[in-house]
């Protein structure tokens, strides 16, 4: 197999070699090592594996499906890793990243109420790609359901770096300069989305905290003043009739 003759910009040259040697099974080794936790350039493979798909040079099927295959078997990895040894590490040293109990509580409860967004969306997100499945395995969120929003994220990931690289084919060079010069307004775009997420998130936590403090109160209504007391049951008052 041979690289396309237009000139790979940026990190793409760098994996060319790769690629050529090794074909699919380098988007198959790179793309599951990311999405398990080791900071290796899956998305970048993917995205050249695609360009090459552009130009004749590799399969586009079948760079989707093992993209997507990878990606899943990567984050389930991540899963077990968290399921199996998380909880024991985050016990143990967890207060010295300031990771109290407390904290790991509301987490759970998070990823309870929020895992499948998380899952489903995390791959588009440097850092998140390669740990939530971790993330997810240590709050203990339920297999059945983790392994249902992973499998729709790395359709849809795989879907659209392979979308992307397979239309920029021979034009990857103009289009990863275009994307440099975006990218920092993308990343603010994102930060700011993220960050209202979050903010809404913290807001609806404190807001049912109130609730349930006052509901534990047990407020009890004033008495009406004008209201007669009433005498034993079966009997009248007093004076009254």
């Amino acid at each position: 197999m041979s690289a396309p003759t237009t000139p790979l910009p940026g990190a793409l040259a760098g994996l060319a070699p790769l690629l050529d040697h090794y074909g699919y099974l380098a988007v198959a080794l790179l793309v599951l090592l990311d999405n398990c936790g080791i900071p290796v350039p899956g998305q970048t493979v993917l995205v050249l594996a695609a360009v090459y798909a552009g130009t004749g040079h590799l399969d586009l099927a079948a760079v989707l499906l093992i993209g997507a295959a990878a990606a899943t078997l990567g984050n389930m990895l991540g899963y077990l890793i968290g399921h199996t040894g998380g909880r024991a590490l985050v016990h143990r040293w967890g207060r010295y990243v300031l990771l109290t109990p407390a904290r790991m509580e509301r987490a759970d409860g998070f990823f309870a109420r929020q895992g499948g967004k998380v899952v489903t969306v995390a791959r588009f997100v440097d850092g998140l790609r390669q740990y939530n499945g971790i993330i997810a395995g240590t709050t203990e969120m339920p297999w059945r359901r983790f392994a249902v929003f992973n499998l729709l994220g790395a359709v849809l990931w795989t879907a659209v770096w392979g979308t992307f690289g397979y239309v920029a084919g021979a034009n990857i060079g103009a289009v990863y300069r275009t994307a440099l010069r975006y990218q920092l307004w993308f990343a603010i775009g994102l930060g700011v989305l993220v960050a209202v997420f979050l903010l809404r998130q913290v807001l609806r936590y404190r807001r049912r905290r109130r609730e349930d403090a006052d509901a534990g109160t047990g407020t009890l209504e004033p008495e009406d003043p004008t209201q007669e007391p009433e005498g034993p049951e079966g009997t009248e008052r007093p004076g009254s009739g």
